[in-house]
């Protein structure tokens, strides 16, 4: 997977702030901070305040919603959907539910878009093509970590079966940063190469001793590839297993003998 020139801009988490993380891995640079997504969602607060003064200031919902405060920013420095889109509109950039009608086509062929947005609970992360190659930028992780266009589709419908809500990013995404030697270890994220960022991913994994715990996103994959599976015996069925096998082996970056599939990619969810 040596990809020349290329390089990936990561954020490591920071206090509570995933969706600066999030904006910025899909904007591939530091164009955002805390401050600016805030200043946003106090924008964001006040058209919302502006709209329930319009509908009287006597009602229950008006106090009700003056009570709650802010439905944008948390005071532990999360922020909404709403907030994102402002700042992706920033860019001329669309985030659509991948389960609304527009975003037919990604749910049936993602490999064909850009960029997704996952959230669940208080946790944002992008997944995210760079250079034809699609990369987890969630920002739990030390560095990207490489997703093959073989997984894609599995790891999504995980995601959903775990009750993530999705979101594809269209539009036109910024040129790429220029990046020099000072920048590549800034105090906004960092650049990695893909070479890189394996080498970070890799150095996190005890080698030789794959984990005990079973890993819930890879099982799901396995299970979906073989639901469907012919009745057990037939060549259809050892097919079947045998991609199984290999998606498993993808994952855990070894390559099963016969299975004539080799992968690089490497996948846990955390």
């Amino acid at each position: 997977m040596a990809l020349t020139g290329v390089m990936l801009y990561h954020e490591v988490q920071e206090s509570k702030l995933c969706a600066v993380h999030c904006v910025n891995t899909v904007l591939q640079g530091p164009f955002f901070s805390e401050l600016d997504l805030a200043a946003m969602a106090a924008d964001l607060d006040s058209a919302e305040r502006q709209m329930m003064m319009e509908s009287g200031i006597n009602t229950v919902d008006y106090w009700r919603f003056m009570v709650e405060g802010s439905s944008n920013v948390a005071p532990d420095g999360n922020f909404s959907i709403q907030v994102l889109e402002k700042a992706l509109e920033v860019w001329d950039l669309r985030v659509i539910p991948l389960e609304s009608p527009e975003a037919h086509d990604a749910r049936t062929d993602p490999q064909r878009e850009d960029a997704f947005i996952c959230h669940l609970h208080d946790h944002w992360f992008t997944i995210r093509k760079v250079v034809g190659e699609w990369y987890n930028f969630n920002s739990l992780y030390p560095a990207p970590e490489h997703l093959s266009n073989f997984y894609l589709s599995a790891y999504l419908g995980s995601l959903k079966g775990e009750g993530w809500s999705i979101f594809v990013v269209r539009g036109n995404f910024p040129a790429e940063c220029a990046v020099t030697s000072s920048d590549a270890g800034s105090t906004f994220g960092q650049w990695l190469t893909p070479e890189d960022a394996e080498r970070i991913v890799n150095s996190t994994k005890t080698v030789g001793h794959p984990s005990e715990e079973p890993d819930p996103v890879l099982n799901a994959a396995i299970e979906a590839s073989l639901k469907e599976a012919p009745p057990a015996g037939t060549s259809d069925h050892q097919d079947v297993s045998a991609i199984a096998i290999a998606m498993a082996a993808s994952l855990a970056n070894v390559q099963v003998p016969g299975s004539g599939v080799e992968e690089n990619t490497s996948l846990h969810l955390g």
